[in-house]
């Protein structure tokens, strides 16, 4: 029999963890699995570190939450699955208790199943009381005001709690002892019932039109007729309408001007969405875990081809999957158990806009979207969005991260992924042989992020801590929201930047905001020793693909040299071009452009990138010149009027409006555009998702051909270093000699279309060559490791191909779990990078 290889799973794990036990159930169930490493307590909670085949590995950490001791409860559970490094045994080690106390903030926790028993018990005082919490459970983030964590510092200070809260909150045997948030039907916070337009009864300018469980029961009544409800949560509003109801979907989707982008659902149990999807045992984890995300699943194929299904068409048009999430705190739990049918659960705003956090707000800026409103007097100081996760390679990947997760911070003093914390060298006692970077950690970096799906990030000491999702800086209500939590997080630690990583982009908003940052002139600002200085931030530019690289490398502890691949959509590249199918040599010293995509032209800018024809276009034109504009059999160039063609041979040809760029996210768009599957796009990534999907029950380990071939460009391996014209492409870069050509690949597209190959043949054949094109460069960087990032990565089938033909070939892949590989976890890149540069 084979032997399974050894791996090392690293938690940490927070919550009711210490004085009940946690650390002795923790040796007995390592040790009973066979598996080797230590546990141990800190001020951030309980790390544990085991090693052992991937299986056991599984079964522990399952176990670990379904048998851990009755007092002791779970708040959150990062895992990570790291290289193995030898341990011998299982040991109970010393406790943590030295090093820099950096502030640590809870995230939001789904209610505990001892919340849930009262809420539903008729004898218990909070019985239907939708703001029931204690220590084990609710709000945390979305909440606080400032530090330390008391209740006088949270919006829950205006509420004074009854005799009976204080006495929980006194009583070190009860599980509300020091629960801040703790309160009652007597003293705490309460719902209404508005109708839309009418005053606000919580500010006692009108009539109250139902108060708490009648507010409650009037807006289940509206869901049920096919009314849209505004519902106050915890970290925001949602809209809510039942999913069942194709009219009222369709109704939504045109009052919030969301075309066809697919809205989250929230289901009544697990058993009810069982019923709708597939759902492994790793997807059932975290659908009931304390984080409550919600998590993409596939969808029965009964479901879909049933046109009774209990799911409107409209909730995700062509799509096979469906994000679903369970309620997460009491007020949703109710809601649900009044329904007993899943509905509509989307963010309370307008397309690109963050969320609504007050009743005032939501009245006017979703007064032409809801019907009617359940509101409550709790006040929420941020914004909070539901997190995004799924399952891929029997992993948690986190794609969109806020609730349950923010602001939870990534640790940088593992000598793993490079990082030396040396205010807190006594933190973790394993160790690499790698070298180390050298960084000095007593800086702050703050992190301006990406301009799309932004986060902001800020380093403290030996730990990143990552914002929820802010989302994309289109619109100025959403910059609004940039800065407000930017102001937030520097008021929440009490720091205040000696550096600003930004991108490179000179037009986003948040590397002007980096710029207005590091130029303004203010009050004296405390220096890392706490001595006051006056010294302005220094601002850093980080390229955007060399961020995600970075990102992939710090949350899974690699240090150089590596192999980075970053693919994605657009990001400003260092020549001027934009970048998105980069290779990057990475090593102690630098990182280099090793390898790209043969780049092509985008006519029309930024509406090449809503119109996957004239990526479509711009890429044929590199092959065929002037001849692709004649062929009106090609499905990208049928779609134009008569006119327009003029105008876009003069952009290629005049190189006007017509950026170069090497996106492999562009590449994805083209491909959908030439099978016509995808013309014009309603959202981003669209035609991409589509081009997975119709990967559907489709097996083949045929590729089309991705070679490396040098287009003309220089081989700087030959000493005569002369270019050859093998093609009509203009297109140079003497900077580098590993090109990945995709023109073999678009001819046996051509062909294959022409042919009347099947789409779902068509698309797993460009996946694959995908995954090989990667293959093939990795052997070319003679890397052994190798890291995935970018948005290309949230692409399952690619992934997994990806990773397993790179274990195939003898090579280390690494790819993200808890940091999503999209532009959210561009912020820990950028801080990582500055900190390398800066040092």
């Amino acid at each position: 029999m084979k032997t399974q290889p050894v791996i090392r799973l690293k938690l940490t794990v927070r919550g009711a963890v210490q004085g009940v036990g946690f650390r002795p159930f923790v040796h007995r169930l390592a040790t009973g699995l066979d598996l080797a490493g230590w546990v141990n307590n800190s001020p951030q909670g309980v790390f544990i570190e085991v090693e052992g085949p991937r299986a056991s590995l599984e079964q522990f950490l399952l176990r670990l939450e379904a048998e851990k001791p009755v007092r002791s409860f779970i708040q959150s559970l990062e895992a990570s699955w790291l290289d193995a490094v030898g341990f011998k045994s299982f040991e109970i080690r010393a406790s943590e208790t030295g090093g820099v106390k950096t502030a640590l903030v809870l995230p939001d926790i789904a209610t505990c199943p001892d919340c849930l028993r009262e809420m539903f018990d008729p004898d218990n005082r909070r019985y239907r009381y939708p703001f029931t919490n204690c220590t084990h459970c609710g709000p945390r983030f979305s909440i606080i005001e400032s530090l330390p964590y008391d209740r006088a510092n949270t919006s829950m200070r205006a509420f004074t709690m009854c005799p009976q809260c204080q006495a929980e909150y006194d009583d070190p045997a009860n599980r509300r002892f020091h629960a801040q948030p703790n309160a009652c039907p007597v003293c705490g916070p309460r719902l209404e019932f508005w109708e839309r337009g009418a005053a606000s009864p919580l500010s006692k300018r009108g009539h109250v039109r139902a108060p708490q469980n009648d507010a409650l029961l009037a807006a289940a009544k509206a869901i049920r007729e096919g009314q849209i409800v505004a519902v106050k949560g915890l970290g925001g509003f949602h809209l809510m309408a039942d999913a069942r109801n194709e009219d009222v979907v369709c109704r939504l989707r045109e009052r919030k001007h969301r075309e066809e982008k697919p809205f989250a659902l929230m289901f009544p149990s697990l058993e009810s969405i069982k019923a709708a999807c597939e759902v492994s045992s790793l997807e059932e984890r975290l659908l009931r875990s304390p984080e409550a995300p919600i998590v993409l699943l596939r969808r029965l194929k009964s479901a879909i081809r049933n046109p009774q299904s209990a799911i409107a068409n409209a909730i995700a048009p062509a799509n096979p999957n469906l994000g679903v999430m369970l309620p997460s705190n009491p007020l949703h739990h109710l809601l649900m158990a009044e329904l007993g049918f899943p509905i509509v659960a989307t963010s309370g705003n307008l397309s690109d806009e963050p969320i609504c956090i007050d009743e005032h707000e939501a009245r006017e800026r979703l007064g032409g979207i809801a019907d009617v409103f359940l509101v409550h007097n709790r006040p929420i100081v941020r914004h909070v969005d539901d997190s995004i996760v799924r399952v891929m390679l029997d992993r948690e990947l986190v794609l969109r991260r806020a609730r349950g997760y923010a602001p939870l911070p990534i640790q940088l003093q593992s000598a793993e992924c490079g990082m030396r914390n040396t205010a807190r060298g006594d933190a973790r006692p394993t160790k690499t042989p790698d070298s180390e970077l050298r960084t000095p950690n007593s800086e702050i970096v703050l992190a301006v992020g990406a301009h799309l799906k932004n986060t902001v990030a800020l380093s403290v000491g030996g730990q990143v801590f990552i914002s929820q999702h802010i989302g994309d800086l289109e619109t100025e209500p959403a910059y609004d929201a940039f800065r407000r939590v930017i102001a937030d997080f520097q008021k929440l630690y009490e720091a205040k930047p000696d550096i600003i990583a930004a991108d490179l982009h000179p037009d986003y908003l948040s590397t002007k905001f980096a710029n207005e940052l590091e130029g303004r002139a203010g009050s004296p600002q405390p220096a890392a020793s706490d001595a006051q200085g006056t010294a302005r931030p220094t601002k850093i530019g980080v390229q955007h693909h060399i961020a995600h690289v970075c990102s992939c490398l710090a949350e899974n502890e690699i240090a150089p040299p590596a192999l980075g691949v970053s693919w994605d959509g657009t990001g400003y590249g260092t020549d001027g071009t934009i970048w998105g199918g980069e290779f990057f040599l990475v090593t102690e010293e630098k990182v280099e452009r090793f390898a790209y995509l043969r780049p092509f032209r985008l006519p029309g800018g930024d509406l090449a990138v809503k119109e996957p024809r004239r990526t479509a276009l711009g890429l044929l034109y590199e092959i065929l010149g002037d001849e692709v504009f004649g062929q009106k059999e090609l499905a990208p160039v049928a779609t134009f009027s008569t006119k327009e063609p003029a105008g876009l041979r003069t952009m290629l040809a005049k190189k006007l409006n017509s950026p170069l760029t090497s996106s492999v996210g562009r590449l994805f768009d083209a491909v959908a555009s030439l099978i016509n599957l995808r013309q014009h796009i309603r959202f981003e990534g669209q035609a991409a998702m589509e081009l997975e999907f119709a990967l559907d029950e489709v097996e083949s380990d045929e590729a089309y051909e991705l070679r490396i071939a040098d287009c003309g460009l220089r081989n700087t391996a030959r000493e005569d270093a002369r270019s050859t014209e093998t093609s009509k492409s203009e297109i140079r870069n003497l900077k580098s000699e590993v090109v990945l050509d995709w023109a073999p690949m678009i001819k046996a597209i051509l062909s294959d279309v022409k042919q009347a190959v099947p789409i779902g043949v068509i698309s797993v054949k460009f996946h694959n060559a995908l995954a090989e094109g990667i293959v093939t460069v990795a052997r070319r960087a003679a890397q052994n490791r190798v890291v995935l990032s970018g948005g290309c990565f949230q692409n399952r089938y690619l992934t997994e191909r990806t990773v397993r033909r790179l274990q195939t070939e003898g090579f280390r892949p690494y790819w993200h779990q808890r940091v999503p590989p999209n532009d959210g976890g561009i912020a820990l890149g950028q801080v990582i990078a500055a900190l390398h540069r800066k040092g």
